[in-house]
């Protein structure tokens, strides 16, 4: 079954993916930064009348829950991520990487950027994690 990004499910999907991966546990290990939160875009065309966050808690390599709220109740992560759907796409397909969309700024980085570059690796197993999930996306 696949699962409408972005959405309750497949935000509860993704914690359970990132919890199975022993790579993001490892890597994300001395992770006590707290939550990130994912900002996508509005795109009322499809579906997203308004932008959506998708929170997800992590600590010390586990997530600890993922929900989706509001964009003002994201901005109050540490960490916000926020693009256009496209990207998100993209990145969920392994088509673009979370620190190379930061970079180019394809990607909106609120927090410490060098906190991220330090845990590069385990960013890049959050979003392997993520690539698990069968993901149905709004647009297609």
């Amino acid at each position: 079954m696949t699962l409408s990004f972005p959405s309750p499910e497949w935000a509860t999907a993704c914690e359970q993916a990132v919890n199975a991966s022993d790579a993001y546990r490892q890597a994300a290990a001395t992770w006590t930064h707290g939550a990130v939160a994912l900002v996508v875009n509005a795109r009322p065309e499809i579906g997203l009348p308004n932008p959506v966050g998708i929170w997800l808690d992590l600590e010390r390599g586990v997530c600890r829950g993922a929900k989706i709220v509001s964009q003002p109740e994201a901005q109050r992560a540490p960490f916000v991520l926020t693009a256009d759907y496209a990207r998100w796409k993209q990145v969920i397909r392994k088509e673009l990487g979370p620190i190379a969309g930061i970079m180019q700024r394809k990607i909106l980085l609120q927090g410490s950027l060098p906190i991220m570059v330090r845990f590069l690796k385990a960013a890049e197993l959050l979003v392997e994690a993520t690539t698990q999930v069968p993901t149905r996306f709004l647009d297609e």
